[in-house]
């Protein structure tokens, strides 16, 4: 299989999008180590194959430090690592105070930063890669989400600089996001009925699901990819319908 022998860690691949993830290098032969503060309630596993576990806060950069160090000595390399672990709640700007707001910074840029520079050392040995999971929060405005779209834009900013500091050792892309349905799809999106609604509004007619977004992942950590490098693959169905043409009273499609 085309990561045969490769090591991958995937950050916060226990569930959603990065179990999806997880599943798509496992498929793809690579040995998965997936992080988190929690254990998932299985394994997460794909062709007869499982993700090992161990947990980690990664705001801890000491224990970020010493996972990374136990996985390359366990396995005796590392090849790719996948900055997955992030999110938010709804909350907007004037609700919970600013550290409330600070602490999803931490989580969705300072993390994969901590993260990324504890793995390079081992990275380097393998002229590796970093694939960073952005979102489309990052490149417009993101109402009720600010600082999750503020990190997300700083995220995509420090994939692009890492990849000249840390060329031509180690190549470093982002994934930005649109929608992707999930097992809490409907905290966002309501029941079937809205998840459907939602979904008729991208150009391909559906949310993504977690698989789309693990194999543009594998893409990006592959050799098919080894001239990629400050790249930022949009996987987002085509975007966004402009409102304006919904709006505009011509040019209508009969």
């Amino acid at each position: 299989m085309e990561l045969d022998g490769r090591v991958v860690v995937v950050t916060g691949g226990t569930r959603g999008v990065g179990a999806g993830i997880t599943r798509s290098f496992l498929a793809a032969g690579a040995q998965v180590v997936v992080c988190a503060r929690r254990p998932p309630e299985e394994p997460v596993a794909a062709g007869g194959r499982e993700a090992s576990f161990a947990p980690l806060d990664l705001r801890d950069p000491a224990a970020v430090e010493e996972f990374f160090a136990e996985v390359a000595d366990r396995h005796g390399r590392l090849d790719c690592l996948v900055n997955n672990a992030g999110g938010t709640p709804y909350r907007l700007l004037e609700e919970g105070g600013a550290e409330r707001h600070a602490r999803v910074v931490e989580l969705n840029l300072l993390a994969p930063m901590t993260a990324s520079i504890a793995a390079h050392p081992w990275l380097r040995r393998t002229r590796g890669s970093v694939v960073m999971i952005g979102s489309v929060s990052g490149t417009r405005p993101s109402p009720g989400t600010a600082a999750y779209g503020a990190a997300k834009a700083g995220l995509e900013n420090l994939a692009r600089s890492m990849a000249v500091e840390w060329a031509p050792e180690v190549r470093v892309n982002s994934l930005v996001l649109g929608m992707v349905r999930t097992e809490l799809s409907h905290l966002h999106y309501g029941d079937e009925t809205g998840i459907a609604a939602v979904g008729a509004t991208v150009p391909l007619g559906r949310l993504a699901e977690p698989s789309d977004v693990g194999e543009a992942a594998v893409f990006l950590a592959s050799d098919r990819a080894g001239y990629v490098s400050g790249a930022s693959l949009l996987v987002h169905g085509g975007g966004e319908r402009p409102a304006f043409l919904d709006a505009a009273t011509v040019n209508k499609e009969s």
